[in-house]
């Protein structure tokens, strides 16, 4: 598995995230989150599901979450 490339953390108004607990704590969340996603791909194709259909409602699901704090 290759490891993730992160950007630089921005807060909305475009200034980097300094806290380096913050950022540690992202990381972590995020990395996590991949290989949750990469099991979850595996599994699907030893399944016999399709990677492309699978990879596609990955990338739905991810863009329907919601932001509680709006």
């Amino acid at each position: 598995m290759s490891a993730l490339n992160f950007p630089v953390w921005c807060n909305p108004e475009g200034q980097p995230v300094a806290c380096v607990e913050k950022i540690k704590v992202m990381h972590e969340n995020l990395e996590e989150l991949r290989q949750m996603a990469q099991d979850a791909l595996e599994d699907a194709i030893l399944m016999g599901c399709d990677e492309h259909q699978v990879r596609a409602f990955m990338v739905g699901m991810m863009q329907a979450l919601e932001n509680p704090y709006n």
